[in-house]
């Protein structure tokens, strides 16, 4: 009964996000259309003044290089000390992608694009 219950929750969470973003957005074209406002900032354009994919594409390798980094860490700790292994692991492999991360933000400020 649990798992059909799971299933039922997760579907009517992903409706309920759905169903509100598209609400929302209507609601918003609407207001615009009756104020006479230009609504073409809901449009895509494909000439982005930056493109985003360096952005994510720095963002991912910073998180993957984390995660081996605080594997390394991990193991570091797990032989120079009397730390548990897990802890040690599990701490090492959520601080390092964070720590990471924190330094793409400070990169990606810095890009050119």
């Amino acid at each position: 009964m649990e798992p059909v219950i799971i299933c039922i929750s997760l579907f009517a969470c992903i409706f309920g996000i759905c169903f509100l973003f598209f609400q929302t957005r209507n609601k918003e074209r609407l207001a615009l259309i009756e104020h006479d406002k230009d609504a073409s900032l809901f449009k895509f354009r494909k000439d982005r003044a930056s493109p985003v994919w360096p952005v994510i594409l720095l963002n991912l390798s910073l998180i993957l290089m984390g995660v081996g980094f605080g594997f390394l860490i991990g193991n570091l700790f797990e032989t120079y000390t009397i730390l548990n292994s897990d802890l040690v692991y599990v701490a090492c492999c959520f601080f390092t992608p964070g720590a990471f991360l924190f330094l793409g933000f400070y990169l990606t400020r810095k890009l050119k694009l």
